[in-house]
């Protein structure tokens, strides 16, 4: 590290959401960035230089490629004037650019990774992934099951960690699930009455498995119960088509991209979160933070034992797991959780998010790691060519 007190990170993001998008529905990655970014900021120890890709959508993979041009090009000239200690890349797409810069730069450079970007299946970007983590000095995984996916391409042990996801609590926030359940009843045309309310919230694809759980779990729910699906993506259309055909179709609400105002509501009101994801080839679940987003509304969740989900639950502190494609035992977990313990679980939720997933706490643990990592650097800094503009 250099003579200032506090370790100067340059901050690479192509998956920051614009000014523009905060107002509306953004990706778990995407709320990712901005979370990590706002806590390393506020780190007493930390001052941070951001390089950052801001909006998504139209034109957004020509808009990264440019991105990463731009980045090749200007890095090693950007680290030299801002007197960086250390790179850290928000995923492995931004982290390639250590395979083609690691001869100019001396500084360590470590990646975020998240599970798809690591495991994408195009043969050409595999042969990439394995030469990157040659090239970085560190890699973090946000769950068990990438930093397995890492490891299994090539990645050295001593260079892997695995933090969390985490969210931003307001405990001073206001919590009512009885006035949330009537705000979604006026804004969705909803009559909730004594049902239980089931939410889900995410991008709308297969792996997500809504398809299978409308078809395979729904009819076999004891509880009289209500399915609330946010979200929108690939399966949408597919979802309609199920819910029109569906006996239960009355009992599914498929209410597309909302408002982050309406989005809480419906944390707030539902009785348990569902995330019955299914297997499926060249796709992965990294982490699952909305698990975290519904237990920080006391919402305890059913989920998968699945990938990274695994890390996020913690079985009968904020919910269960449930093997894959398992029907039976899915619906029989949620009608448990309904009819037994759902007023522990839902409080004990809550407390587990305060103690494990609020993002100072996890802040702390990524400077720490960081300061591992140019330790180390320092000690093989004679081995490589110092930065220069």
């Amino acid at each position: 590290m250099n003579e200032r007190d506090a370790m100067k990170i340059i901050y690479i993001s192509h998956l920051h959401p614009s000014e523009e998008d905060a107002l509306s529905n953004i990706g778990g990655t995407q709320t990712v960035s901005v979370q990590i970014l706002k806590a390393l900021e506020q780190h007493p120890d930390v001052t941070v230089h951001p390089i950052l890709l801001k909006g998504s959508g139209r034109w957004i993979e020509l808009r990264s490629l440019w991105f990463l041009l731009k980045l090749y090009r200007t890095l090693p000239q950007i680290i030299a004037a801002e007197e960086g200690d250390l790179v850290f890349f928000i995923s492995m797409v931004t982290a390639s650019m250590a395979f083609f810069l690691r001869h100019k730069i001396s500084i360590p450079m470590v990646t975020l990774n998240h599970g798809q970007d690591v495991i994408d299946r195009f043969w050409p970007y595999q042969q990439l992934v394995r030469r990157v983590f040659k090239s970085l000095d560190g890699v973090v995984s946000v769950s068990s099951a990438t930093s397995a996916a890492c490891l299994a391409r090539g990645l050295s042990p001593t260079k892997a960690t695995v933090l969390p996801n985490g969210i931003v609590v307001d405990v001073h926030r206001p919590f009512s699930r009885q006035d949330s359940r009537a705000y979604l009843e006026q804004a969705l045309n909803l009559k909730l009455g004594y049902q239980s309310l089931l939410l889900s919230v995410g991008r709308q694809v297969k792996r997500k498995g809504h398809a299978w759980f409308i078809q395979q779990v729904l009819p076999r729910l004891e509880t009289d119960v209500l399915l609330l699906l946010i979200g929108d993506g690939s399966e949408a259309q597919t979802l309609h088509r199920l819910k029109q055909e569906s006996p239960q179709g009355d009992r599914i609400i498929l209410a597309g991209k909302v408002s982050p105002g309406l989005l809480q509501h419906a944390y707030d009101a539902a009785d348990l979160f569902v995330m019955p994801n299914i297997p499926v080839a060249g796709d992965m679940e990294g982490f699952g933070v909305v698990i975290l987003e519904a237990n920080e509304a006391r919402t305890p969740a059913i989920a998968s034992a699945l990938e990274g989900i695994q890390d996020v639950i913690c079985s009968g502190v904020n919910g269960y797991t449930v093997e894959p494609l398992n029907p039976h035992r899915f619906a029989a977990a949620v009608d448990a959780a309904l009819q037994n313990d759902l007023a522990t679980l839902s409080a004990t939720s809550y407390q587990h998010v305060l103690k494990n997933h609020q993002w100072k706490a996890i802040g702390d643990r990524y400077v720490a790691f960081f300061q591992g990592v140019i330790a180390r650097n320092n000690c093989q800094s004679g081995q490589r060519v110092p930065s220069r503009p």
